[in-house]
């Protein structure tokens, strides 16, 4: 099993912005890497090779959340390895980011026959999976990819056409993130005026993760406040 190098950028690799990610929630999340590897919560079980449960870095603040795992991803047991994650690690650069900034796992750990549609009862029986992913890896932005992974995490049916490049924040995980849909990287490989779109939502992340990790500045002291504060001074006579 190759957790370590999933969990952890190589040495001299810069990992970008990091969250204070204690060390005992990597650890926990290589243990539930483990115990996932052995889900038979739905009939995916049956025909896949593995488990793909997530690859990149543990303390990032930016997690991408795909579909589901293709024929390259079921056998090399990582996300977006084909010609969708080309796209995604380009996009990635266009913003001086990499793999390795990220953390990315997909709706369903295991692939679906024929590369089809996950269906209603295999989201439900996975989906805590993610949800777990999501508390200890505790990112900052979530950006969806696509319309299955939107529609889960937003808790909406709204489909990807209209909420694309819209964050709004939301309670993933149990604290607050900012979801950003954005469009499936696989549908600029089929359409490719789409990659504009995503290349301009893409543009985006910068500066939301500055906003999003930017500290809270304190309440401005109103001035009644300070006044009601000050000790009581004497006049002088003259």
């Amino acid at each position: 099993m190759e957790s370590a190098d999933r969990l952890h950028p190589p040495l001299g690799v810069s990992s970008g912005p990091v969250s204070a990610v204690p060390v005992a929630h990597v650890d926990e999340l290589q243990t539930y890497e483990e115990a996932v590897s052995s889900c038979t919560r739905c009939r995916l079980a049956q025909g896949r090779t593995q488990v793909v449960f997530g690859s990149g870095n543990a303390h990032a603040d930016l997690m991408f959340v795909g579909e589901a795992p293709g024929f390259h991803e079921d056998k090399q047991g990582l996300p977006f390895v084909g010609q969708a994650g080309k796209l995604l690690e380009k996009l990635l650069a266009g913003v001086g980011m990499t793999r390795s900034d990220v953390y990315v796992p997909n709706v369903l750990k295991c692939r679906p026959p024929g590369n089809r549609d996950p269906q209603p009862d295999e989201i439900e029986a996975c989906e805590s999976h993610l949800f777990k992913q999501i508390e200890l890896i505790q990112p900052t932005i979530v950006a969806t990819l696509g319309n299955f992974a939107t529609k889960l995490l937003s808790g909406r049916p709204l489909g990807i056409t209209r909420v694309h490049g819209q964050e709004h924040e939301t309670t993933l995980g149990g604290r607050k993130v900012l979801l950003y849909p954005l469009y499936h990287p696989a549908a600029a490989l089929y359409t490719p005026a789409m990659l504009k779109v995503l290349e301009s939502d893409f543009a985006r992340l910068p500066e939301l993760l500055g906003r999003a990790l930017a500290p809270v500045a304190p309440p401005p002291v109103e001035l009644s406040v300070v006044t009601a504060m000050r000790p009581a001074e004497q006049l002088g006579l003259f």
